[in-house]
């Protein structure tokens, strides 16, 4: 947030921002979805780091990963987990491993946001390597 006489600032900082190659001209490190938000934390070439908040009620969609594996720490909350055809409950400092290739689905079905963190190991951690199945 700056005053608006000095709008053409910003502008030039976010010019030599993309002539620096950084990733912040283009890649925003917090996303919001209809189901909460992400914030990345941490990124290296085989891993990425998630903070992760589900408002209460909230469900993601059923899907898949062909080159990522997952692993999720409660850190408050309670999470429902479907990971293939089981479905955990896991609360405060519980985790679970959801390999390459298994479908899955995260549900905040508390009164309270769910909170964890993710971490995401492979071969490629594209937000684009996502398989969404429809709801049955």
């Amino acid at each position: 947030v700056g005053h608006r006489d000095r709008i053409q600032e910003v502008k030039d900082v976010v010019g030599q921002i993309k002539t620096a190659g950084r990733s912040e001209a283009t890649w925003h490190r917090k996303v919001y979805r209809p189901w909460g938000a992400y914030d990345s934390i941490d990124m290296g070439q085989r891993h990425q780091v998630k903070r992760i908040t589900v408002k209460p009620g909230a469900v993601l969609s059923l899907q898949m990963h062909h080159h990522r594996a997952e692993h999720w720490i409660v850190v408050s909350g309670t999470a429902e987990v479907t990971r293939g055809d089981e479905v955990l409950l896991l609360t405060e400092n519980q985790s679970t491993y959801i390999p390459l290739g298994v479908t899955h689905r995260l549900r905040n079905p508390g009164k309270l946001p769910l909170e964890l963190i993710e971490v995401q190991s492979g071969s490629y951690l594209g937000e684009d390597d996502i398989v969404r199945f429809e709801d049955t």
